[in-house]
């Protein structure tokens, strides 16, 4: 099953987090992430508003996890450290319902 990186990010230096994101996407890329939303328009209706929100889907919900953990993305992370604000879940994909 695929699965999908949800972050909700608020930036507080906007320098910082755009090394973090420079890096972040090749990594990501690399362990057969795909962006589906990065930072576009978007409408809170409940919970902590964070004007930037990513959602990246992923072959499994392992290469998520691994992609995560890799040198590579832990790497990039360390510019959005201090940087930022963020929220981050990988959640499962629930498969099309059969007819």
């Amino acid at each position: 099953m695929t699965a999908l990186w949800i972050a909700h990010v608020t930036v507080t230096d906007a320098e910082a987090y755009g090394r973090y994101a420079k890096e972040a996407g090749p990594a990501i890329a690399q362990h057969g992430g795909v962006f589906l939303a990065r930072g576009g328009r978007y409408h809170q209706l409940e919970g902590n508003d964070r004007a930037r929100n990513v959602v990246a889907r992923f072959p499994s919900l392992e290469a998520a996890v691994a992609c995560y953990h890799s040198s590579e993305y832990q790497a990039a992370l360390a510019h959005a450290k201090g940087a930022s604000e963020r929220d981050l879940v990988i959640v499962e994909e629930t498969p099309p319902a059969a007819e």
